[in-house]
């Protein structure tokens, strides 16, 4: 089994700014695709980490105040490329996560299935 058949989450392609942030470092950064689970980022010049090591992660999601902003742990990295997973957010970010993901699925049992799968992992 490969790796996609195991994916859980749909992957949304969303091209937007971000920052990755730990301690008082900030990388900018761009976002690839996203997930109720994690996100795929472009990494930055300087950014040297390892697996499981947590970053403060802010999407801007507008040219307003709109932000999704999560703690993520690094689980992957490969060639320009940072795979994050979600370990938390606050109820705002998560809220327009959810409206992301449900705008872009177009299938309310399918988004339904993964606010459930949420809830196992």
């Amino acid at each position: 089994m490969n790796k996609d058949e195991r994916r859980h989450f749909s992957r949304i392609f969303f091209d937007a700014p971000c920052e990755i942030r730990q301690s008082d470092v900030i990388w900018e950064s761009q976002v690839y695709d996203i997930s109720l689970h994690g996100l795929l980022l472009r990494r930055p010049d300087g950014l040297q980490a390892s697996v499981n090591e947590e970053f403060s992660i802010s999407i801007h999601l507008d040219e307003g105040s709109a932000v999704i902003a999560m703690v993520a742990a690094l689980k992957h990295e490969h060639e320009d490329c940072l795979g994050f997973e979600c370990c938390s957010m606050d109820l705002d970010s998560a809220t327009h996560l959810r409206r992301l993901v449900e705008l872009n699925l177009g299938d309310d049992a399918l988004l339904h299935r993964e606010l459930a799968l949420l809830s196992h992992t």
